[in-house]
């Protein structure tokens, strides 16, 4: 018997256009200190050791941090910037279809779960605007502190990671994966577990690897461009 149903949905590229993380950096630099953003070229280069292998995807996110918001900021004047960049990607980085999509899964009376590699500091101001019920998101070690530290909690919401983070939330929720039906939206490849886990599983917009595996693995294609 099916007592919960959830609709999970994967947010950069799945339900935006572009990813978010780089121009949340960059908003907020441009907003508090501008100075910062002649350090962008640096973020470039760690990009680049993050592809070489040199630095973790962990390890990537924390220094690009550092260097365009720094290592320790007053939560209290980061919110207003955070805030602004969450209404500056609803006005200019949604998919029309996916929104559509978010509103049918609601009307399904599917609960709505936001489960992304981005900060839950700026992915909670996001959700909260889409109507999402709960967002499960890479978090700050010091999430519910004064000051933000450019330091990840736990486990970057990732691959793995992510499927081991969403059913850490359902065991939270005391939900039963076998009460559960569950549909799942991504457009990359690293979210295979989490669309594997699912129910129906939703290869959306996707790029040419997950095309591939949806199309190997018979998962349902959509695309909101």
């Amino acid at each position: 018997m099916t007592s919960y149903r959830l609709a999970i949905y994967d947010m950069d590229r799945t339900v935006t256009f572009s990813g978010t993380y780089t121009g949340f950096l960059i908003h907020v630099a441009g907003h508090m200190a501008p100075w910062r953003l002649v350090l962008f070229p640096c973020v470039i280069l760690l990009m680049l050791a993050y592809v070489v292998k040199l630095i973790s995807r962990q390890r990537l996110k924390e220094l690009n941090q550092a260097l365009m918001i720094g290592f320790n900021v007053e939560r209290a004047k980061l919110m207003p910037h955070v805030e602004s960049y969450a209404d500056r990607v609803i006005a200019r980085n949604l998919r029309a279809g996916a929104v559509a999509q978010i509103a049918q899964d609601r009307a399904d009376g599917y609960t709505l779960v936001l489960a992304t590699a981005s900060y839950r500091l700026y992915v909670e101001p996001i959700a909260r605007r889409l109507g999402f019920d709960a967002v499960i998101a890479t978090d700050h070690l010091s999430q519910d502190l004064r000051y933000v530290r450019a330091k990840i909690a736990g486990e970057n919401c990732y691959d793995t990671g992510k499927l081991r983070m969403i059913k850490a939330w359902m065991a939270s929720q005391a939900i039963d994966r076998a009460q559960a039906h569950i549909r799942a939206y991504s457009d990359h490849v690293s979210d295979a577990p989490m669309l594997e886990f699912a129910d129906i599983p939703f290869a959306s917009n996707p790029h040419k690897p997950l095309a591939r595996l949806a199309e190997d693995r018979g998962w349902t294609r959509v695309d909101w461009s």
